[in-house]
């Protein structure tokens, strides 16, 4: 009987002593996750990123969530017999569409990851990016064949207030942010994308790491031509790929090269499809998806 115990108890020791080295990396260290994709959306992953976030902050980590909710806000608009139009990759937002919006960001997807999150304890906190002067932003006016384009209300991040998110994360709570921003300049809310709003705010809490859940397995190498996928590259090395990658990537690498341009050490974009990709991205020797890190860090 003892035999048989000490048998299979061994492999779960080994997991844990292999998670040690990066457990005292990460001690005390803020992660900026961006929560997106299909996890968002499939119960089991939605429950599996909840146990992710919930086991960092016990391990002694700083989690912040920041989330965007494009699949749920496109399903409240056709409710609403509001049209769904994309212009430059971004929404274009009405203020009609910005209430929806809204009431979608705030009032659905933050509550249920609230919820899901404090299953836990009482540890989550939602908030927005109105809420404390944490996010401000002005008109976006994205450049299409050189004409500036008016897309309503999508913001442009001109500045970030960390105060409340730091008290939260003094008192051991977990943030939970809705990517919306309080306007710089004419009194309205505006549509901040989640990546952009994740990227600016680790690269203020001097985050030791972004990560970014996505539907693919990371930057691929030479896509469509190839799966293979590049697990880490450099600052510059990602400038130069920028302009060759798809509308959906732009914004989470050019939210990567941001922050670890702007102080935080690594920048990741992980398979938000794998359960606990999270964890095995932070934990392990392997790690998995696509490491981004500061010029001078060695090349890929």
């Amino acid at each position: 009987m003892t035999a048989t115990r000490k048998h299979t108890a061994l492999p779960k020791a080994q997991i844990l002593i292999e998670a040690l080295p990066w457990l005292t990396r990460h001690n005390g260290r803020t992660v900026v996750i961006k929560f997106g994709g299909n996890a968002m959306i499939d119960e089991d992953l939605k429950a599996a990123f909840a146990q992710d976030v919930v086991f960092l902050r016990h391990a002694g980590l700083k989690p912040v969530v920041v989330h965007g909710g494009g699949p749920q806000i496109s399903a409240a608009l056709d409710r609403h017999g509001l049209v769904s139009e994309f212009k430059a990759g971004l929404r274009v937002t009405t203020p009609e569409a910005m209430d929806v919006v809204r009431m979608v960001l705030a009032g659905q997807v933050q509550r249920e990851l609230v919820g899901l999150l404090n299953q836990h304890g009482p540890l989550a906190v939602g908030m927005t990016g109105e809420d404390a002067h944490t996010i401000t932003a002005t008109k976006h006016q994205p450049q299409i064949d050189g004409e500036l384009v008016d897309i309503g209300r999508v913001g442009e991040i001109t500045e970030i207030d960390t105060g409340a998110i730091a008290a939260l994360l003094t008192d051991g709570r977990i943030p939970v942010i809705s990517s919306i921003a309080r306007s710089q300049d004419d009194g309205h809310v505006y549509n901040v994308n989640a990546d952009t709003a994740a990227a600016a705010l680790a690269a203020a809490l001097g985050a030791e790491t972004l990560m970014v859940l996505t539907d693919v397995e990371g930057l691929y190498e030479d896509w469509p031509n190839s799966d293979e996928v590049i697990s880490r590259l450099t600052a510059s090395q990602l400038e130069k790929l920028l302009p060759e990658l798809s509308s959906g990537m732009v914004p989470k690498m050019e939210g990567c090269l941001h922050a670890v341009r702007n102080g935080v050490n690594t920048a990741r974009v992980i398979d938000g499809r794998v359960p606990h990709s999270i964890l095995l991205e932070i934990f392990t020797d392997e790690g998995i998806g696509t490491m981004v890190v500061p010029d001078g860090q060695g090349e890929a």
